[in-house]
C-alpha cells in the first residue's frame, strides 16, 4: 500500500504558492487542459464565501491533482481553474512576489498573461485578464477597501483556506490513470447523491422508477426548455405544449422503453462501479435554442424541496432552511423520505422548471450591449407538426410584458448568487399557491411582483431591525418579513418607514437593492406617465416629468432602452471621494449620501471614479460611452443636472462655482429629495 502521507496531504494556499523549501515550484497546466473558463459569478461566489467563513478554523477549496514532471515542475491534471483562480485572487489583493510560478503549456499567450499580471500586454489572455477584473470588484465590493479589512481577509485566505493536494506517484502509468479517470467519470455529485438516495424509495416499483428518472434527467439540464427535453410530451403539455395539463406524479406517461438498466436507475455503489454512458449526439436538441439559465440545478432543487415541505408538512419551518448548495444533502437528510414523498417532489420538480422556463426571466446568450435587452420572458407553443417558437408572456399587452421584464431582472441583478436566492423562490411558491387554488391569472402574477419589489424595500431595507451593522439583511430577514403562517403575505406592513434614520448622511453602507429599486421606479413612473401623445417635447406631462426628476430634457431614449445589465455592480460616488476631505472644499461626511451615489456599470467605474464631475458628465454622455450613462437612470440624471449646472454659466463663468465644484453638496441634498419623493411614492 502507498504511503498516503507521501501522495496526499492538506496544504493552505501559502503552502502552495509560497512553501518552497528554497527552490521555486513550477504548476505547468499541459495543452490538453482547457482555458481558463471562471467567469464573474464563480469568482464572486469564492470570494463571498471565503469572506463569510472569516469566523471559521479553515474553509476547503476543493482538491489539486499533478504529476511531479521533474524536481520541481508539477503537472496540473485536475483542479487548474481553481489553482489559476487562487493565483489571480493573489494578484488581485496586491501580492507582487508569488513564490511559486504558474504556467502554461504551449500557450504562449496564458503564460504571458499569467506572468505579466497585473500588467497586460496588448497580446493577452481575455479569459485571464476578465478574471483578474472580477476578483479586483468582487474583493472591493464584499471585502471592502479598508486596509484593515482587506488584510484580515488576506491572512485568512493565504492561511486558513486548504486544499487537499493529491500527488500522483511516479511510477503510476498516467495513461492507465487517465482511462480510470473517463471511463470512471468524476466523484459523484451531491445532486447525484441526492438521486440516488431518492431512486432506492422506489425500488420494487418499476415504473414510478422509470418516471422518476425522465423527470430529473429532463430537469437537470438548465439551458433548455422543458418541453425541448421532453419532446411531444402533450399528454403533460397540452395540444399545444404551452400548457401544464398533469395534477400528480402517477399522471406523467410511462415509458415504452425499458429504462430501469440505465445508469440514472442505479444505487450509489452501482453508480461508482459503474462506467459512464455517453450520449448519442443525435438525440442532442438545436443549440440554437439554449440560453443561459439563472440558476443552477443544485440551487434549483433546494427551491423545490423548500416549496415540496411547505406544501406538505405543517409543522415545517422554513427559517430553518437554507438556499445554499454547500448544504445540500443536508437538506434532503432532514426529510422523513417516503416514497410518496419522493413522487410529490418529482411532480414539483416537474411543475417548478416548466414555471421557471415559461414564467421567468432568462438571459439571452451573449454579453449585455446597449439598446439592446438581453432578459426575455417567452413562452414554449408549438402548433400541430410546425415548428416550435417563443411567444411573449403577455403576448399582446406590451406594458406588462415590459414591467415584468424589469421586476423580474431589477431581482435578478440585486442577487447575483445561484445560491440563497430567496425572490426566485418567492415567484415560484407564489406560481405555485395561484396553480392549487385556481386561481391563475397572468395579472395576478403582475400584482404579486410590483408588491414584492415594494415589501422587499419598504419592510425589509427600510426596517432597521432586519438589517446588521452594514445594512445588509439578517439571516431570515426575507423569509421572516414575507412568509407568514407559510404562506406568502406581500402586502406592507403599514409601518411608516423613515429613509433618512436608516441611510443618513454620512452613511457609505446603502445596500445595492436601494438602488435597483430607484431605477425601476423611475422606469415605472416615465412608462405610466408618458405615452402617446404625453410624451411629445414640450407637452405639459413631459415638462412635468423632467421638473419631477430635477432636471432639464434629456430625451427619452435612456428610458425607452433602459435595462438592467448584469455590468451594474458597482456603486459609483459622483462627487468622487479621492477629491473630499476635512481640508477640501467638500468633507467625506457630505459626499457619504443616498444623492452623491449611483449605479454604474463596473467597467466605467473603474475606469473613472476619481474624475471631476464635469468630467464624468462629458465622457459619459458621449455617445461612445451610451451604456455607461444609461446603466443607472438615476446616474443619467446626476449627469443632466451637472450638464444644466454648467449651461446655467459655468461654461461661461457667470454661476461662481469652482472648477470640480459642478456637482456639490447643494446639488446631492436636492437630487436626494427628489428621488425619495419617488420611491417613497406608492
Amino acid at each position: 500500500m502507498k504511503d498516503l502521507k507521501n501522495i496526499l496531504e492538506e496544504c493552505s494556499i501559502n503552502d502552495i504558492y509560497f512553501s518552497n523549501s528554497g527552490v521555486s515550484i513550477l504548476y505547468k497546466i499541459p495543452i490538453y487542459q482547457r482555458n481558463y473558463a471562471w467567469g464573474r459569478e464563480e469568482i464572486y461566489t469564492l470570494i463571498k464565501d471565503v469572506h463569510d467563513s472569516l469566523e471559521k478554523s479553515v474553509y476547503y477549496i476543493g482538491t489539486l491533482v499533478t504529476y511531479k514532471r521533474d524536481e520541481n515542475i508539477f503537472e496540473v491534471i485536475d483542479g487548474q481553474q481553481r489553482l489559476t483562480t487562487i493565483y489571480i485572487i493573489l494578484k488581485a489583493l496586491g501580492i507582487e512576489t508569488i513564490a511559486n510560478y504558474l504556467t502554461y503549456s504551449a500557450r504562449k499567450v496564458s503564460a504571458m498573461t499569467i506572468e505579466k499580471m497585473p500588467k497586460f500586454g496588448e497580446e493577452k489572455d481575455k479569459g485571464i485578464v476578465d478574471g483578474f477584473n472580477y476578483a479586483k470588484e468582487a474583493i472591493k465590493d464584499i471585502v471592502g477597501e479598508k486596509k484593515a479589512d482587506i488584510d484580515a481577509f488576506k491572512d485568512f485566505f493565504l492561511n486558513k483556506v486548504h486544499i487537499i493536494h493529491y500527488r500522483v506517484p511516479k511510477d503510476v502509468d498516467l495513461n492507465h490513470y487517465f482511462e480510470v479517470m473517463n471511463s470512471r467519470g468524476e466523484q459523484l455529485e451531491k445532486h447525484e447523491i441526492v438521486k440516488a438516495k431518492l431512486s432506492e424509495l422506489l425500488i420494487g416499483n418499476n415504473d414510478a422508477m422509470e418516471k422518476f428518472s425522465r423527470i430529473w434527467e429532463a430537469c437537470s439540464d438548465m439551458n433548455f426548455y422543458i418541453q425541448q427535453k421532453l419532446p411531444e410530451m402533450r399528454t403533460v403539455f397540452g395540444k399545444t405544449m404551452e400548457d401544464f395539463v398533469i395534477k400528480s406524479f402517477d399522471e406523467f406517461p410511462s415509458s415504452n422503453e425499458d429504462l430501469f438498466s440505465s445508469l440514472s436507475m442505479k444505487t450509489i455503489s452501482e453508480l461508482l462501479d459503474s462506467s459512464i454512458k455517453t450520449i448519442d449526439k443525435d438525440d442532442e436538441v438545436d443549440k440554437n435554442d439554449n440560453f443561459q439559465p439563472i440558476i443552477d440545478f443544485p440551487n434549483f432543487l433546494l427551491i423545490v424541496l423548500k416549496i415540496t415541505r411547505l406544501l406538505s408538512e405543517t409543522d415545517f419551518n422554513p427559517l430553518s432552511f437554507t438556499l445554499d448548495d454547500k448544504e445540500l444533502i443536508k437538506e434532503f437528510e432532514k426529510v422523513k423520505l417516503t416514497p410518496k414523498f419522493v413522487k410529490d417532489f418529482a411532480y414539483n420538480l416537474l411543475l417548478a422548471r416548466y414555471f421557471l422556463d415559461n414564467y421567468v426571466i432568462h438571459h439571452a446568450n451573449g454579453e449585455d450591449r446597449a439598446i439592446e435587452n438581453p432578459w426575455k420572458l417567452q413562452y414554449y407553443y408549438k402548433k400541430g407538426n410546425k415548428a416550435a417558437y417563443l411567444k411573449d408572456l403577455y403576448d399582446g399587452n406590451k406594458t406588462q410584458q415590459n414591467e415584468v421584464i424589469q421586476l423580474l431582472s431589477m431581482f435578478e441583478v440585486a442577487f447575483t448568487s445561484k445560491q440563497r436566492k430567496n425572490y426566485l423562490f418567492y415567484c415560484l411558491y407564489h406560481l405555485f399557491e395561484d396553480w392549487d387554488l385556481n386561481n391563475w391569472d397572468l395579472n395576478n402574477y403582475v400584482d404579486f411582483l410590483r408588491k414584492l419589489a415594494d415589501k422587499y424595500f419598504f419592510d425589509v431595507y427600510l426596517d432597521a431591525s432586519k438589517l446588521n451593522e452594514t445594512n445588509q439583511p439578517k439571516p431570515n430577514s426575507f423569509d421572516e418579513t414575507i412568509l407568514n403562517c407559510n404562506k406568502l403575505n406581500v402586502e406592507l406592513a403599514g409601518v411608516n418607514r423613515d429613509f433618512n434614520s436608516v441611510y443618513p448622511v454620512g452613511s457609505c453602507n446603502i445596500p445595492l437593492y436601494v438602488f435597483n429599486y430607484t431605477d425601476y421606479k423611475l422606469w415605472k413612473k416615465y412608462a405610466e406617465e408618458l405615452r402617446g401623445n404625453k410624451e411629445k417635447k414640450g407637452s405639459r406631462n413631459r415638462r412635468e416629468f423632467f421638473s419631477a426628476l430635477g432636471c432639464s430634457d434629456f430625451e427619452l431614449e435612456p428610458f425607452k432602452n433602459f435595462y438592467f445589465s448584469r455590468t451594474r455592480k458597482s456603486l459609483e460616488h459622483y462627487y468622487p471621494q479621492a477629491k473630499a476631505g476635512d481640508n477640501m472644499p467638500i468633507n467625506l461626511q457630505d459626499i457619504n449620501c443616498f444623492g452623491n451615489f449611483a449605479m454604474i456599470g463596473s467597467d466605467a467605474n473603474s475606469s473613472g471614479s476619481n474624475w471631476n464631475p464635469i468630467d464624468k458628465k462629458n465622457r459619459y454622455l458621449d455617445t461612445k460611452s451610451n451604456q455607461a450613462s444609461i446603466a443607472s437612470l438615476k446616474f443619467r440624471i446626476m449627469l443632466q443636472i451637472c450638464q444644466d449646472n454648467y449651461d446655467a454659466g459655468i461654461k461661461n463663468d457667470t454661476l461662481k462655482r469652482p472648477f470640480g465644484l459642478e456637482w456639490n453638496v447643494d446639488d446631492m441634498t436636492r437630487h436626494q429629495k427628489k428621488m425619495l419623493e419617488i420611491i417613497m411614492n406608492l
